[in-house]
């Protein structure tokens, strides 16, 4: 002990006072210490060669990049994406009918209404299209979305032909409506603009709402083919009732309900009294049970002098 009752005892490298517990850090540490100066050497190098480091050409770049963005911001906000594209999709098909794959021959089968130009532009193939680049699935799918084509179907024969069918949709009737001409289907879905298809002996339906409800009323008269020879147009009133006009200006006004049995009346009195041809204007079936007629101007005339001499046979000479 020292003077001040302590231990005098030396301390060795490692070696921990008695009594206290082993110090372990220093001993950790010292067993690290390769392992540290190796990752310290390591990271300083990484660090000097990213702080040389500089891209090759970054400028040239940066500024395509910046050219190519503004180039593609200017084409979205202009409107000018879809006329760029289809600039690219003519070089593509330019490049690939030099190269021998030019739709040289082309077959189309199956259209009735429809003309051949019709039908191409319809599914997207112009004399620039190529057979190689040609979508099938697309161009049967842009044919089947036009009105009058109810299924299409597309095939590519290399290097050069073109094979197209199509199934169109039948004709029903012609609809006029706001003073325009149109071709419908039996379920009064619009073809298309009647034109000048030449399409005969289809029936007229006439006014807002005729379309839709045209297969009735046609379907009717259908049934009774002497009227159905005699009919110009079936026209729907308030889109709620028919009234047919006949060739020979006869107006024929049927119920709003059971026009069926109005034509069938209409037919009997035909056959028993031709009342379609006797001198009047118009026929009202609208009533069950009851048929009322108006005479035209000639014959209601005629009628009033018949029974003013009448009049005067029954009373004798003035």
């Amino acid at each position: 002990m020292d003077d001040r009752g302590r231990l005098a005892q030396p301390l060795t490298r490692g070696q921990s006072p008695r009594g206290s517990a082993p110090v372990r850090g220093s001993g950790y540490l010292n067993a690290l210490a390769p392992q540290i100066a190796w990752f310290d050497r390591t990271s300083l190098r990484l660090a000097k060669k990213v702080a040389r480091f500089k891209p090759r050409y970054i400028g040239v770049v940066a500024s395509f990049a910046i050219v190519l963005a503004s180039a593609t911001y200017g084409m979205v906000r202009g409107g000018h994406v879809e006329t760029t594209m289809e600039a690219l999709r003519d070089v593509r098909d330019a490049a690939a009918n030099a190269a021998g794959f030019k739709i040289a021959s082309l077959e189309i089968t199956g259209r009735r209404q429809l003309s051949e130009a019709e039908v191409l532009a319809l599914a997207g193939i112009t004399d620039r299209t190529s057979l190689l680049f040609l979508s099938v699935d697309d161009a049967q799918r842009k044919l089947e979305a036009s009105p009058w084509v109810a299924q299409a179907t597309i095939r590519k024969l290399y290097p050069g032909h073109l094979d197209v069918t199509i199934t169109e949709r039948n004709a029903y009737a012609v609809w006029q409506h706001s003073g325009e001409l149109h071709v419908i289907a039996a379920d009064g879905t619009v073809l298309g603009p009647l034109g000048d298809r030449k399409i005969t002996g289809l029936p007229l339906v006439v006014g807002p709402g005729a379309a839709t409800r045209a297969r009735a009323i046609v379907t009717a008269l259908e049934a009774q083919p002497v009227l159905r020879e005699q009919l110009r147009a079936a026209v729907l009133v308030a889109e709620r009732r028919w009234n047919l006009k006949l060739k020979n200006g006869l107006d024929v006004r049927l119920p709003e309900a059971d026009f069926e049995r109005a034509l069938e009346t209409l037919v009997a009195l035909d056959r028993d009294r031709r009342i379609l041809s006797r001198d009047l204007t118009a026929i009202d079936l609208r009533v069950a049970d009851r048929v009322t007629v108006r005479l035209s101007d000639e014959a209601a005339q005629a009628r009033e002098q018949a029974a003013k001499d009448a009049k005067k046979k029954k009373g004798g000479p003035a």
